[in-house]
């Protein structure tokens, strides 16, 4: 989730490696804690993905890059029977005691990799929030989701909206709009000290088109509004939400 102002003194790190695990192995617990309640996430990013995924009530979901479970478990109330997974060994313990007693099953998964364990043609949906952006490639990550997915699925997933993030030259750094490009931020939002976030921006032709390049077939593009409640806990997060969007939530159809 890149939503506060990047550190230009971190910008562009130059590695290879999904920066997904150390990033949060720095403030699991703390995430858990205030992500249920965080404006960005309860009331803007959150309603518009699960408004998306529509009806789950005896559907096989995969929920993948779950984070603490906070999904899982709303999914699994919802009726679903859930398979979470993400690359933070932290983040799978603290969504196993979210989940507890729930139809979730929960993993540990590097989303830049196969997901081998998971079987052809599983899922009847696949949720994907705000764990994208630490991916740099994203056409394999798509093309395992086709794979895991039964005929007819839907897949859901949100991101930084990349104008969003192209609008603040210090997350672009000296890069050009069209290149795939990491960089580094502190996190305000989640109490001291601030956890130092690293995650990639990229072109909004790079996603689109990873997307049907996998076999999916896009049905509808999201640029959220903030919830009306938001205007009474956060108003100036409110007024900002209202003119520009933070975030990007997809979803798309495996055809059959």
């Amino acid at each position: 989730m890149l939503t506060d102002r990047p550190d230009p003194t971190h910008d562009d790190a130059a590695t290879e490696e999904s920066p997904g695990r150390a990033n949060y192995a720095q403030f699991a617990r703390r995430y858990a804690d205030y992500a249920p309640n965080k404006p960005h996430n309860a009331l803007y990013e959150r309603p518009a993905t699960h408004a998306l995924l529509g009806d789950v009530a005896g559907l096989r979901v995969l929920d993948a890059g779950c984070g603490p479970g906070i999904h899982s478990e709303r999914l699994a109330r919802a009726g679903a029977s859930v398979h979470g997974f993400d690359v933070t060994p932290e983040m799978v313990e603290l969504a196993r005691t979210r989940c507890a007693g729930l139809a979730v099953e929960v993993a540990e998964g590097d989303l830049a990799r196969p997901l081998h364990w998971l079987a052809d043609a599983s899922f009847d949906r696949i949720l994907c929030s705000l764990a994208l952006d630490y991916v740099e490639r994203l056409g394999p990550v798509f093309a395992e989701f086709e794979r895991v997915a039964r005929p007819g699925a839907a897949l859901v997933f949100s991101l930084a909206h990349p104008m969003r993030d192209w609008i603040d030259t210090r997350t672009h750094g000296s890069r050009p709009y069209f290149d795939t490009a990491r960089f580094g931020m502190h996190w305000s939002g989640f109490g001291d000290p601030k956890p130092y976030v690293e995650a990639y921006r990229r072109p909004l032709a790079d996603i689109l088109n990873g997307l049907a390049d996998a076999g999916w077939l896009l049905e509808r593009v999201v640029e959220p509004l903030p919830q009306p409640q938001m205007r009474e806990v956060a108003p100036a997060l409110y007024a900002e939400l209202s003119k520009s969007p933070a975030f990007l939530c997809i979803r798309a159809r495996r055809p059959g």
